[in-house]
């Protein structure tokens, strides 16, 4: 199904990495290896230079993991350790929220997750306005939160990617924030992303995390990137009195806990110089490879990082 709004060519290609900020990275890594099939791919620890790209400079020296499936080549999750934070719940802060993974057979999924420490917090359901999609979602080791998704439709024609294993990559980065518009016209209009319609949807993880009543909607929509398969999706958190939706609590100099940082593929570094924490420098290691790179803040406040094509 393609019921796009808007016909451009993005200036985002594809996603490079999710990062999550995890007291306990190893952990994570036995977790993704034992039950969604993740391998590790580099590890290392952070150098002073990234740790200040990122404005987190407290990161300097932390540990990180790389990994991904057999299917996800080159698309990454990265672990990085951050201090614990207690206040931090999921899916009540601004700024990155999820991840949504396309997977083979997401029936199959719930099945391996209820024998984990993974904590589902909704089996498979046919999504409301495109039935043929099924998804799940679950949090993970580090209060990360991951939605699980499979087309039971004719794939060839989806607006998901084909998978290419039992899980598989990344095909969604999820942003929330309180002002929706002005996060959507953010990455929309400074990047000329694929527009698609505006929703109002009950969300149940949405309702049940924030204590919203079982009628609350929730506005939210997709925008595609240039690579089929590539999306972002912008939820909006409602906020004001008797909401507890609100600014992510992190510890300061560090990365937020949870999803950190959302990595792009970007055509021209140069779009984004003037907006970067540190001016763009050529970064090596897996998923740089070489390439100019900078990262910027944006409107919630999230970390976005951008990765030049060439």
């Amino acid at each position: 199904m393609s019921d796009w709004t808007t016909d451009t060519d993005p200036l985002l290609t594809r996603f490079r990495f999710a990062t999550v900020g995890a007291p306990d990275p190893e952990a994570l890594l036995s977790q993704y290896s034992h039950w969604l099939g993740y391998s590790e791919r580099e590890r290392g620890r952070v150098d002073a230079d990234l740790a200040a790209g990122w404005g987190a400079p407290a990161m300097e020296g932390r540990p990180y993991i790389v990994m991904s499936t057999d299917g996800a080549h080159d698309d990454y999750i990265r672990v990085v350790q951050i201090d614990a934070v207690p206040e931090y719940t999921p899916l009540t802060s601004f700024g990155w929220a999820a991840i949504e993974i396309i997977v083979d057979d997401v029936y199959a999924v719930n099945d391996r997750l209820r024998q984990s420490s993974f904590t589902i917090l909704a089996e498979p359901t046919p999504l409301q306005f495109m039935p043929s999609i099924v998804a799940m979602q679950a949090i993970g080791p580090a209060g990360e939160c991951l939605y699980f998704t499979m087309e039971t439709g004719d794939r060839a024609t989806s607006i998901l990617p084909s998978p290419r294993s039992f899980v598989d990559r990344p095909f969604i980065f999820v942003i929330a924030g309180g002002d929706f518009d002005a996060l959507r016209e953010y990455y929309c209009g400074k990047f000329d992303l694929k527009r698609r319609p505006l929703r109002e949807s009950k969300i149940s993880i949405l309702q049940t995390a924030q204590g919203l009543d079982a009628d609350s909607t929730i506005r939210m929509t997709t925008a595609g990137l240039r690579e089929q398969g590539y999306l972002i999706e912008f939820d909006e958190y409602r906020t004001g009195p008797g909401y507890i939706a609100g600014p992510r609590p992190q510890t300061i100099g560090e990365l937020p806990p949870g999803f950190a940082i959302a990595s792009f593929g970007i055509s021209d570094i140069a779009l984004v110089a003037d907006l970067a924490i540190t001016p763009p420098r050529v970064r090596n290691g897996i998923g740089y490879d070489g390439r100019l790179t900078c990262t910027a803040v944006g409107p919630t406040g999230e970390l976005a990082e951008f990765i030049e094509d060439s």
